[in-house]
């Protein structure tokens, strides 16, 4: 498990880095710009993990063929899901271009729609690259390569920070643009880290079965896409939820005004350290579990989860203890205005209590993704993130008057229900899956 989650967790880590890059970058540059990312940023995560989560049904299907030793299927079934992830990329653009109409709406400062607009529009234009490369990445997890993913993602990594300073600054001749050389920097990357993972797939020998698969893939492409269908968009509307209910904060913080949605931003972007290692473990849960479905043993699905609940619980550890004892110098980093870092640092205590919950919910609900039985997961994330957590995240910080403490207390609630519904889904899954 570990050897399967240690490059994923490298390729987190160096995108938890390009994040706090991005922030330290737009932070300095000025609060407006900071506050002006956070607004976009937390609208799109909303997209991304929804994306990221419809790539995911890709996973558990190739994973148990993987254990079957039947790659040319595999290859059938990633060119349908290559396909269905292309055409909701797609959707899902047209759904954004009809909600860039009505960003003057949502209640943000004035002063920050002129940075808000560009930069909108450059992060939509990437998500045609974004879908393609997370389809081909879970396929490269599912057959137990995740280092490939890897090194692609270190060396766009690099290169965008490179780029923000360019582009951010005008170093090196380049025109000073800002917020908006952000986005372009983070959009030639995602460019370049579908390309790279194209020829890795089509020209690599090692893949000629899988290959040979994808081109043969024909008359069936259609069951297929609706195989793939079925089991990606569960998934996809579970961490759309999810992100929902977070990005949905994000907005309520606009309304405390420009100092509360920077501080938000920032132990928003710190929090990404937790979440970011738990994923990589996570994805390692779900090759193991579906590896393990593929092979017909049960039985050994339910010590794959625990196994990797006992090693997300240490590293929640080392979250906890990162975020209480180093929160504020981090902080330092991202910003120099000592009014946002105050505002952030007051966060730091509800920052490290929800943890717990995000590790047990990510542990569980990526275990269920491996059984393939995924249609719980939409209930449980409704439920927990949008029934219970945006109603408990709007009286928290309003009507009792925590405003952003209460926010982010509020997560608390919402983690700590997924992860335990999702728990009882796993534990009903495999407990049915045995008796058959």
């Amino acid at each position: 498990m570990l050897k399967l989650a240690l490059p994923v967790m490298i390729s987190q880590v160096s995108l938890i880095i390009v994040i706090f890059a991005d922030n330290i970058m737009v932070g300095h540059y000025s609060t407006q710009a900071l506050a002006a990312s956070s607004f976009v940023v937390n609208t799109f995560n909303v997209i991304l993990m929804g994306m990221m989560g419809f790539s995911y049904g890709l996973t558990p299907l190739i994973g148990m063929l993987y254990a079957q030793n039947k790659s040319n299927e595999a290859g059938r079934t990633l060119k349908a899901g290559l396909w269905a992830n292309l055409l909701v990329a797609i959707a899902v653009s047209v759904g954004l271009g009809v909600f860039y109409i009505y960003i003057p709406k949502m209640g943000q400062p004035e002063e920050l729609l002129p940075l808000i607009r560009p930069y909108f529009l450059i992060m939509l234009t990437s998500l045609l690259p974004i879908a393609l490369f997370n389809a081909l990445a879970q396929w490269s997890y599912a057959i137990r390569n995740t280092a490939a993913p890897m090194w692609i993602l270190l060396g766009c990594n690099l290169l965008n920070i490179i780029g923000n300073y360019i582009l951010i600054y005008g170093k090196f001749g380049a025109p000073e643009l800002g917020l908006t050389g952000a986005g372009i920097s983070t959009l030639i990357v995602r460019i370049l880290s579908a390309v790279a993972i194209v020829c890795m797939f089509f020209f690599a020998s090692r893949y000629k079965s899988y290959r040979e698969g994808f081109a043969a893939a024909t008359d069936s492409l259609g069951s297929l896409m609706k195989k793939v269908t079925k089991t990606s968009w569960p998934v996809a509307l579970q961490m759309t939820f999810e992100t929902s209910a977070f990005s949905a904060c994000a907005i309520m913080a606009g309304w405390l005004g420009t100092i509360a949605l920077a501080s938000f931003q920032i132990i928003v972007t710190i929090g990404t350290l937790g979440f970011c290692i738990y994923y990589s473990v996570g994805t390692a849960i779900t090759i193991l579990v579906s590896n393990e479905m593929g092979r017909g043993a049960m039985n050994k699905c339910r010590q794959v989860a625990f196994d990797g609940y006992a090693i997300m619980l240490m590293l929640t550890g080392l979250a906890i203890f990162v975020f209480l004892f180093f929160a504020r110098p981090i902080m330092g980093i991202i910003s120099d205005d000592p009014v946002v870092i105050e505002a952030a640092a007051a966060l730091i205590i509800p920052l490290a209590l929800y943890q717990l919950g995000d590790a047990t919910q990510v542990t569980f609900a990526n275990a269920l993704r491996g059984t393939s039985n995924v249609m719980p997961m939409l209930w449980i994330a409704f439920v927990s993130y949008i029934i219970v957590g945006l109603p408990a995240s709007w009286l928290l910080a309003f009507p009792l008057g925590l405003g952003n403490y209460g926010i982010t207390l509020s997560f608390s609630v919402s983690l700590f229900l997924a992860g335990a519904l999702f728990l009882t889904a796993f534990l009903r899954s495999t407990r049915a899956k045995r008796g058959k």
